[in-house]
């Protein structure tokens, strides 16, 4: 029974962040929503390093595909006409940051994943100081 639970536990989780995630954007402000994919994406390259250290490869695999989703959304949602140079330097970055993340896949080495994180993070900081958060 304790398996059961223990089990469960995970999709709880899950369930608690998806509602999290979509109260966090229900607003329909895209600028917000960036904002939780940048934080998402976060997440989920850490969750990676943390996965492969503990040798866990079904979440390892699942946090690639969900951090691939994450930078295929952020750069789906890139205004081409409006951006103009900052949107094809961000949708470089971020195929960037996938052909990284596909790379490292292939191994066991959580660095990479955590490089990733990094210089993310530095566009998300941007981010929230353009917004004024």
């Amino acid at each position: 029974m304790l398996g059961y639970a223990t089990a469960r536990a995970g999709s709880a989780d899950t369930a608690y962040r998806s509602i999290d995630v979509a109260g966090r954007t229900a607003t329909g402000d895209p600028h917000a929503l960036v904002q939780v994919m940048y934080e998402e994406l976060n997440r989920a390259l850490g969750a990676v390093a943390s996965a492969i250290r503990l040798g866990n490869h079904s979440v390892k695999s699942e946090k690639i595909s969900r951090a691939l989703t994450i930078l295929f959304a952020l750069e789906s949602g890139l205004d081409f006409e409006k951006g103009g140079d900052v949107s094809y330097t961000l949708a470089n970055l971020y195929r960037g940051a996938r052909k990284q993340i596909i790379k490292a896949s292939l191994g066991d080495d959580p660095e990479p994943f955590l490089l990733v994180a990094r210089n993310l993070n530095e566009i998300a900081s941007a981010w929230r100081q353009i917004r004024g958060g």
